[in-house]
């Protein structure tokens, strides 16, 4: 069959699509994968042909990361830039997904774009599916508000509050979601929603996800191979395990202070660092290696714990590698994951813009705790790394069912 799979946005948005692609190909069928125009050759590079569809993702990091209302103190000014963002570069990836679909069977998207895909899928008749890397179906288990304070609020105060916040971006793309509709009433189509994440990791959520919300855990890359890079497994068995620190694709403000911090955290410890990210400075030092990439399948599991911004992707390599988190999170569903894993002992979390060298020391030593490094063992020793292979199966399940009553879920 022929599958439309929708995954714009940066580097960890694109990945789950890659995987689900080559799992895809392997059962024998059709997928086209849709992603931003420079993960292009990301894609390619790992065996999948892709086409660009949308902006590119790192111009929309950019414009984010220089948009100073996200960080005012006036919140209706955030609200009002979160508001602008989501509609840069609607209109292109609709234009673009609407010539891709017509003959497709089924359209998977991620949760970038989401509402390009549902819009296409209504307009074309074709079933769709989201995959979620976080819990965002209205819920009373999770509260919506990244903070620490908000464990104690009732449940139904969470689910209003996701709620609204849904009508709230429905509103704010009811003008690009109508012109892509084109003034004709939406087909009615099936509409599934996977839960691409670990939900036993949230106390309650699985009784409040419905027979349209199918669970798979993480969409993890396949268990990894030795280390490819030569000089960097050398590194490696130098010495003690290191502690890992990459933040994805982030864009890092100031990349010579982020580095001095943790350098100097790691030799306050007599812990090895290893450095990851094109922003930093390539370096091979008995203490510290700086390098652009890594296999995090290969590479976390020889670490002590891992530094990084809380990236769904990167939390459940973690997770997979047995070893605690610092989750310096930067923009979007990050915070949310750095507090659960806080929540759960599994880790320390803090935003990267406000990391200090006291507060860094104390997010390090809460995750080398012995007890946190045991929990992280114990909770990889059950960790299910089939997710890619359970979301296949759904999609199988999928292509028969073409009609359904009213579109629930996150997008109305």
């Amino acid at each position: 069959m022929r599958i439309l799979l929708a995954f714009a946005g940066s580097r960890g948005d694109a990945q789950p699509g890659v995987l689900l692609a080559r799992e895809l190909l392997g059962r024998g069928h059709d997928p086209v994968l849709a992603v931003s125009p420079n993960l292009v050759e990301f894609a390619t590079s790992h065996g999948v042909s892709a086409v660009g569809y949308g902006w590119d993702s790192d111009e929309l990091l950019r414009t984010e990361h220089n948009d100073r209302r996200f960080s005012s103190a006036n919140p209706a000014r955030r609200i009002q830039a979160m508001l602008d963002l989501q509609r840069r570069g609607f209109a292109e990836a609709a234009t673009d997904l609407l010539g891709l679909a017509p003959d497709a069977d089924l359209i998977v998207t991620g949760m970038a774009f989401e509402e390009v895909a549902d819009g296409v899928a209504g307009r074309r008749g074709i079933p769709m599916a989201s995959m979620h890397f976080c819990p965002v179906v209205p819920n009373r288990a999770i509260s919506v508000i990244p903070t620490r304070w908000a464990n104690s609020l009732p449940g139904w105060v969470n689910k209003v509050a996701m709620s609204g916040g849904h009508k709230a971006r429905a509103w704010a793309l009811s003008d690009e979601v109508g012109r892509l509709q084109g003034g004709v009433e939406p087909k009615p189509v099936s509409r599934t929603y996977i839960q691409a994440y670990d939900a036993d990791m949230f106390p309650g959520l699985r009784r409040e996800l419905g027979p349209n919300y199918p669970v798979t855990g993480f969409p993890v890359v396949p268990e990894g191979t030795p280390v490819p890079d030569p000089a960097l497994k050398d590194w490696l068995d130098a010495g003690t395990a290191p502690v890992y620190a990459g933040f994805g694709s982030m864009l890092v403000a100031d990349p010579v202070y982020v580095a001095g911090l943790l350098r100097d955290a790691c030799l306050r410890r007599g812990r090895r660092l290893l450095l990851v990210g094109s922003a930093f400075t390539p370096e091979f030092g008995p203490e510290v290696a700086v390098v652009p990439r890594v296999d995090h399948g290969s590479v976390l599991p020889r670490c002590a714990a891992a530094v990084h911004h809380g990236g769904a992707g990167t939390t459940a390599a973690v997770l997979r590698a047995g070893i605690p988190s610092v989750i310096c999170s930067v923009q979007a569903d990050q915070p949310f994951w750095g507090l659960q894993m806080e929540r759960l002992g599994l880790g320390s979390t803090a935003p990267l813009r406000r990391l200090t060298r006291r507060k860094l020391d104390r997010l390090l030593d809460r995750a080398l705790d012995p007890e946190v490094a045991r929990r992280s063992a114990v909770y990889a020793a059950g960790f299910d790394d089939k997710g890619i292979a359970h979301a296949a199966d759904i999609v199988e399940s999928l292509v028969p069912a073409t009609i359904s009553g009213p579109t629930q879920g996150r997008l109305r």
